[in-house]
């Protein structure tokens, strides 16, 4: 005779209940949103109290807030299965199912629906013909019905049952392609894509991608807005496979999911906002050099798998849990290349100054990634000419005048690449980022009513404002910068050539976006 699964589950109460126990049972596995269930429920309600002092009747309900008012509305007691195991352990594939064992957990007998002559026979069995009759009055009761489908079938739901089951870390919900379709055309349909084509993430590949870190597939890295969508170690994993990412970069990608989904970040005002604003990613640290990273000649451009897969993998993510999609919630008004990817590397080595990590708090042997938020950039700064770290901090200060516009000043924050040349220049007359960023401030402060928005442009301090000002206020020099530290500061490029570059940040502060670091987690 077939034994049936023994399980642990807990009343509302909060309350252990085992099966099997210690007397026969009449397990009935129901859920509140299923027509056939409620019209049950009286019958299970009369036969729970009947069969009190006998037998052992678990009602199981699939869903907890079901599972409450189908306990309120019935006065019955009902066991919380909302995690689906034991409905899948018993291959439920219909609500109502109603399993009848021993004291020792045999199976008797199987009842799957309603039919109310096999529910008539059942009850007579447990209760005798006069209790049944005396129990409710059956003819008000259907002949018949067909009961709904049990949330453990449902494909939400099954295949995580199933791999739970095997055991595997695998919990996404598998898509299947037909066989005429093409994968990579599939891809796009469904609305995966950047618009460049995508590795198709099999399980194989995702379970390759998993063994780049020791954190378990379904840890919760974060809730990412505006989907408020639940991303999983392993759902990082499965963008990571379809950017094109190793294994081993995917610790640096989790590390950017957990940096850009804090509220210092804003990462959906960051893509809603149609100044187009996105994400940069610098790494430090050993990693650099592990993963094979490109902080040397053409470090921010194309050609380096690790930088271009690994910021890729980070906007996948953005896009496919959090919903910023292009005409969606992304409303970019331009877009530009960057919502492609931007990830790169400092030198830290061509640096005589402190590695960007350790400015932001962290040791020099940490690996870390910093994430900022830009709306344009790299803007190349070609000064080929100055020979004093004044004149070239200065040409440094005159380029990121530009930041949205010349005239909006504490408006906004730059990310600062310095190429080795332009360090040797510095470095020469002893500058340190101190100096870099208070010649950038010197050079870029300008009279307040120089700032004021008259008949060559409109942005700047209104005129009302202006009105309210005295001389004294209208001459006060106002530099680009709120803050020194509003200009951040790395080192990168190749050693031959004397061009820096700068990214344009978005609004700051609490209004906008600050720039979040993350300790990277190696395997």
């Amino acid at each position: 005779m077939e034994m049936c699964t023994p399980f642990l589950l807990t009343d509302l109460d909060g309350e252990d209940q085992h099966f099997p126990g210690e007397r026969p049972a009449l397990l009935c596995f129901v859920k509140e949103d299923c027509p056939t269930c409620r019209e049950v429920m009286p019958l299970l309600a009369a036969l729970q109290a009947k069969l009190a002092a006998t037998m052992d009747l678990r009602i199981i309900g699939q869903t907890r807030e079901g599972n409450h008012t189908l306990a309120q509305t019935h006065g019955v007691s009902v066991l919380d299965d909302s995690a689906l195991k034991v409905a899948f352990a018993y291959s439920v594939e219909t609500v109502p199912t109603v399993y009848v064992t021993d004291a020792q957990g045999r199976l008797q007998s199987t009842l799957v629906g309603f039919v109310r002559d096999e529910w008539l026979e059942l009850v007579r069995e447990l209760l005798g013909e006069a209790a049944c009759e005396a129990l409710l009055d059956w003819s008000k009761l259907p002949a018949w019905r067909p009961g709904c489908g049990s949330l453990s079938v449902d494909p939400a739901h099954a295949e995580r049952l199933q791999a739970e089951a095997e055991n595997s870390p695998l919990r996404a919900r598998r898509i299947e392609v037909a066989s005429q379709d093409d994968e990579f055309e599939f891809m796009f349909d469904q609305g995966f894509s950047d618009g460049l084509p995508l590795v198709p993430p099999t399980p194989e590949r995702v379970l390759r991608m998993l063994a780049g870190t020791a954190r378990d597939a379904q840890d919760v890295i974060a809730v990412m807005p505006p989907n408020m969508a639940e991303v999983t170690v392993e759902k990082i994993a499965v963008n990571a496979v379809m950017a094109g990412c190793r294994p081993e970069y995917l610790p640096v990608v989790i590390a950017a999911v957990e940096a850009v989904c804090t509220d210092e970040f804003n990462v959906h005002g960051m893509m809603a906002t149609t100044m187009g604003a996105s994400p940069v990613m610098v790494v430090n640290g050993p990693i650099r050099e592990r993963l094979g990273m490109n902080m040397k000649l053409g470090a921010l451009g194309q050609g380096n798998r690790a930088n271009a897969t690994m910021g890729r993998a980070l906007r996948l993510v953005i896009r496919n849990m959090g919903g910023a999609k292009p005409g969606g919630t992304e409303r970019s008004t331009l877009g530009n290349p960057m919502k492609f990817t931007m990830c790169f590397a400092e030198w830290e080595e061509r640096s005589p100054w402190s590695a960007l990590h350790v400015e932001r708090g962290f040791q020099p042997e940490d690996s870390v990634v910093s994430i900022f938020t830009m709306t344009s950039g790299p803007t190349l700064i070609v000064d080929q000419d100055s020979r004093s770290a004044s004149q070239l901090a200065g040409s440094f200060g005159m380029s990121l005048e530009s930041a949205f516009h010349p005239k909006a000043h504490f408006a906004t924050e730059v990310l600062l690449v310095i190429c080795p040349e332009h360090v040797d220049t510095l470095t020469r007359d002893g500058f340190d980022k101190a100096d870099i960023r208070a010649r950038i401030q010197e050079v870029t402060a300008r009279p307040i009513r120089d700032l004021v928005a008259d008949e060559r442009s409109a942005v700047g301090f209104k005129q009302a404002q202006a009105q309210q000002m005295d001389e004294a206020a209208l001459s006060r020099l106002l530099p680009k910068f709120k803050n020194d530290e509003d200009i951040h500061i790395v080192v990168a490029g190749s050693d031959a050539g004397k061009f820096s570059g700068a990214f344009h940040g978005w609004a700051t502060g609490e209004i906008g976006s600050m720039p979040v670091s993350k300790k990277i987690e190696e395997v």
